[in-house]
């Protein structure tokens, strides 16, 4: 009989239609509710409990089964009602049947159509007939995942944990294979057979002519490396424009998002986040991988590298709307998930890459703030040297995103600059699916790797006095007679500009003297193969006597004003951490007044410009030591870090320096920029873009 009394309470639990219990697929409640009837004539203390027992039952209709929060109308939530009869928050619901559960967690009954939060598909591929009514939907098809915010401030500080999470296996080598490589094609060669350039080359020297008597002890001469966007198949004079970077075959990427969803990204932060979210997995093709790590007190990978095929993106989109924010900040802990994910892979698509956004300090491991401890960053670092070529010590870069104003600058920075990734300042909430799209279309757009430059002297009494690489690795051999720069991976139509101090011999006979030789050597991101091309040789003229006094070359000139204003700001930086903002602010003044001197500046050169307007904004955010906490040194490090690699970053709200920016920008990151903010010029509502983002890119000549 206890046995029976029971059945009966579980059974009484439940709201099960009659026609579910004479359904042959549900046998388990025919038993329940056969049980359930031998209790016809209860006795009155069956009654009395009866009777409670319905009063409960009533209050456990208006709650949600899986959160257990109250289900009622005109709080902000969508009610998901399943066939079965039992009702859910939409996305309670959504996050369990993500796993692939079509089970009602109520009444175990088998779900002939589930709950989608795409307005057009479902998981399984076919039209969804779920349409919750109070949220609002967006014709534009990255906008499935759904951005319903709590319309109750009494709802607002309640963090809901979303249940029955699958459990992630102890080695990620659970990444999906790789798809078919779109159109491998060989490397075209032209109509007299020589190789189609991928890599252009060139070298211009400081002066043209310098008489064969003078002897000069650090003459400067500019490498510049540029990406092509096309092969020489091209018609000649072709445009290599937009439509040519969006036509080309690609190289497939593995992209894994390390997301901070700690208690501070709650409510606005998080909804913009997921729409961000929303525009990188469409704009992935079906050849591209994606995972998704998200990191709070704890690390969790929501699902291991998928490629972006229609299903695919359908549970990534399903994967990041089930996001909800609460807990700490363990920056380390999600940072090693992510690293995790790329070094077990099973395969591995050429390019590799991890995104990471924080918007607050790390509360387990790492010591923040403008400290000098980086040794946990080299630990957290660690894993990502994956040995995945022949070169060793090859790392994943890792782009990172500091996210408002209370976020670890220093931490971000550290971690991009020891990877090769690049560190973004997002000032402002509405920046971020923008500071994305300018990341991702470099990344889905990277045409060579491995690239290495050989500078070698050809004069036997000159040799390499110095290499002025940035942030990439730079050594020289053979008592200077030969130097070599490490540049790993170029973006289609990117460049790289280095200066090479050399002595200048004195020449005793000739009117000419050779310098330099350079070579490159590289692989094809697409095609996988390997190759090595040669410059010109770098000759300069030596007359007898000199025919006046010679101009110096513009183009030397803005890479060296380039590196003065970098290495100002970093000067600066130092003295406002040591406490001293006034002498920071006059290392940035001293810099602009010997900018407007150099000739670049005379003629009114646009990096030039910009590089001035961006030393004024530094300035004005050390106004203060509040300035500098809350805005300055994310400012300055964001700055740093792009002109350390010579690659476009977000930074800040201002829109005086939003030109250099584009200084860097490549047409990829143009077109990638262009769809984000169409996309949010389509949503209503949605128009939260801040105006120092430009979409024209700024060529530097």
């Amino acid at each position: 009989m206890a046995s029976l009394w029971r059945k009966a309470k579980l059974a009484l639990c439940y709201s099960v239609p009659r026609s579910m219990v004479d359904d042959d697929r549900f046998p388990q409640l025919s038993e329940r509710v056969s049980h359930v009837s031998l209790l016809s004539q209860p006795n009155d203390a069956a009654s009395a409990w009866m009777s409670r027992s319905s009063s409960r039952k009533r209050d456990f209709e208006k709650t949600c089964s899986i959160c257990l929060a109250t289900m009622k109308p005109g709080e902000g939530h969508a009610i998901f009602t399943a066939e079965c009869s039992h009702s859910f928050h939409f996305h309670c619901i959504t996050s369990k049947v993500k796993q692939g559960n079509q089970i009602c967690p109520v009444c175990r009954a088998k779900w002939k159509e589930i709950p989608s939060e795409s307005p057009d598909l479902d998981p399984r591929g076919g039209r969804s007939r779920v349409f919750p009514a109070d949220i609002p939907m967006q014709n534009n098809a990255m906008m499935t995942v759904v951005r319903r915010l709590p319309s109750s401030p009494r709802n607002s500080s309640r963090h809901v944990i979303p249940l029955f999470h699958a459990a992630e296996p102890a080695v990620f080598d659970d990444d999906e294979p790789l798809g078919r490589t779109e159109a491998s094609q060989k490397v075209n060669s032209d109509a007299n057979g020589n190789l189609a350039k991928i890599i252009g080359i060139r070298a211009y020297p400081e002066f043209s002519s310098v008489p064969r008597t003078k002897y000069c002890n650090e003459f400067t001469v500019l490498i510049n490396l540029k990406a092509a966007v096309t092969n020489t198949t091209q018609k000649s004079g072709e445009d290599q424009g937009l439509q040519s970077v969006s036509r080309m075959p690609r190289t497939p990427v593995d992209l894994v998002t390390v997301l901070d969803i700690s208690g501070s990204m709650a409510g606005t932060k998080l909804a913009l986040l997921k729409r961000a979210m929303g525009f990188v997995i469409h704009n992935m093709s079906s050849n591209d991988r994606l995972s998704v790590v998200t990191f709070s007190s704890t690390a969790r990978r929501l699902f291991p590298l998928c490629r972006m095929s229609e299903s695919g993106r359908q549970q990534a989109l399903l994967a990041v709307n089930s996001l909800v924010a609460n807990g700490g900040t363990n920056i380390a802990e999600g940072l090693r998930k992510g690293a995790k994910v790329m070094e077990e892979r099973r395969e591995k698509n050429p390019v590799a890459s991890l995104i990471l956004l924080s918007d607050g300090q790390d509360t387990y491991t790492v010591n923040g703030s403008g400290g000098n401890q980086i040794a946990p960053i080299d630990q957290l670092l660690l894993p990502l040297s994956i040995q995945d070529s022949k070169r060793s010590g090859l790392q994943i870069p890792v782009h990172t995103f500091g996210f408002g104003a209370d976020h670890d600058s220093f931490l971000m920075h550290s971690i991009s600059e020891n990877s090769g990734g690049t560190f973004s300042f997002i000032e402002t909430e509405g920046a971020i699916q923008d500071a994305f799209a300018q990341c991702i279309g470099g990344l889905l757009s990277v045409v060579v790797q491995e690239v290495l430059v050989e500078i070698e002297c050809i004069h036997p009494s000159s040799y390499i006095q110095s290499v002025k690489a940035g942030g990439y690795s730079s050594q020289m051999m053979g008592n200077g007679r030969l130097g070599v720069i490490d540049i790993g991976d170029l973006y289609a139509d990117e460049e790289r500009d280095f200066l090479v101090q050399l002595n200048l011999p004195i020449e005793s006979s000739g009117n000419h003297t050779s310098l330099l030789k350079v070579k490159c050597f590289f692989k094809d991101a697409l095609t996988k193969e390997s190759f090595a091309m040669e410059g010109e040789e770098v000759i300069i003229g030596r007359p007898d006597s000199s025919t006046g006094q010679e101009e110096g070359s513009i183009l030397v000139d803005r890479q060296r004003n380039r590196l003065r204003a970098a290495e100002a700001m970093s000067l600066a930086r130092a003295a406002a951490e040591n406490g001293s903002l006034g002498d920071a602010i006059s290392v940035l003044e001293n810099c602009r007044e010997m900018l407007v001197r150099t000739i670049s500046a005379k003629s009114q050169d646009r990096l030039c410009v910009s590089l001035d307007a961006e030393l004024k904004e530094m300035q004005e955010r050390m106004a203060s030591r509040h300035v500098y906490e809350a805005s300055g040194r994310a400012y300055v490090l964001s700055g740093l870090s792009s002109h350390s690699w010579q690659r476009a970053t977000a930074r800040g709200d201002s829109t005086d320096s939003s030109s250099l920016i584009q200084a860097y920008q490549t047409p990829s990151m143009v077109e990638m920029l262009n769809r984000s903010q169409a996309t949010l010029m389509s949503s209503p509502g949605q128009r939260l873009v801040r105006p120092g983002w430009q979409l024209n890119a700024l060529k530097p000549r």
